[in-house]
């Protein structure tokens, strides 16, 4: 008798099962499947388990209640009515990282067009009062370690006021560069590095040298710009290591520009 009755059990639940697969349950079906004589906990699994779309307002509920449902199968309705009518939370997109202006190392200026212009940089040969005599010039002392660039003038002409992008190596800072003015000397160019012969690695370039400050944009990143204070003529700006203090002959480089009236 009791085998009969489970036989007779499952197959009300696998009829009520494919019956109601079809579609989402509702307050109907759910009141037949009870009033077929399935069990409060069948009920329940099936409203838990199917997309259902329930009325559970309170003529709703005691219309339920009337049929003959339990509470429990009516709470059960009212949680899986709440669940299913919460919206799904709307993904959001990661910020998209800004740009950089430029993507290599180096320093540009920026054109009548707002673009950032590579600036390429000169061969800096370096040379002192002692060894080349010959080579000195007005305000070139003696004993000091100078630059010297080929050329009368840089190829890179600009107008004020000048903006300017220094995108710095690894691990370098921007009070690490110099702004140097350059002086004419027959065909080519030249600044001191140094002072009273005394060769050291923050020895700075005093005389020609010409403050500036950085304003940090990205990492590594810096916008140099330049007013009316800088008068005609040619000026570069010097990165560091350019000058090796161990061997004076190798040459570095500057990174030039000439300033029109």
């Amino acid at each position: 008798m009791i085998k009969r009755f489970q036989i007779h059990m499952f197959l009300l639940v696998l009829i009520a099962g494919t019956a109601f697969a079809q579609s989402a349950l509702n307050n109907d079906s759910i009141t037949k499947m009870a009033k077929a004589g399935l069990g409060d906990d069948v009920i329940v699994s099936m409203i838990k388990g199917q997309p259902g779309n329930y009325s559970i307002d309170p003529d709703a509920v005691i219309q339920l209640k009337s049929a003959g449902l339990s509470e429990r199968i009516i709470a059960a309705m009212v949680e899986k009515n709440s669940v299913s009518s919460v919206p799904s939370p709307i993904p959001v997109a990661p910020p998209a990282k800004a740009a950089l202006p430029v993507d290599e190392v180096g320093v540009y200026f920026k054109d009548k067009n707002e673009k950032w212009v590579e600036i390429l940089p000169e061969v800096v040969n370096w040379k002192t009062g002692g060894f080349l005599k010959a080579m000195a010039t007005d305000g070139i002392v003696k004993g000091d370690v100078n630059g010297h660039v080929e050329g009368k003038t840089s190829r890179n002409s600009l107008n004020t006021p000048l903006d300017f992008l220094i995108y710095a190596p690894e691990g370098v800072a921007i009070t690490e560069y110099q702004l140097l003015r350059l002086h004419e000397s027959g065909n080519s160019r030249e600044f001191r590095s140094v002072t009273g012969g005394i060769i050291h690695a923050s020895g700075g370039a005093k005389r020609d040298e010409f403050e500036f400050e950085g304003k940090k944009i990205a990492p590594r990143m810096y916008e140099i710009v330049l007013g009316d204070g800088v008068k005609k003529g040619d000026y570069g700006f010097l990165p560091p290591g350019a000058m090796s203090s161990s061997n004076m002959a190798s040459a570095g480089k500057i990174y030039s520009f000439h300033v029109n009236e």
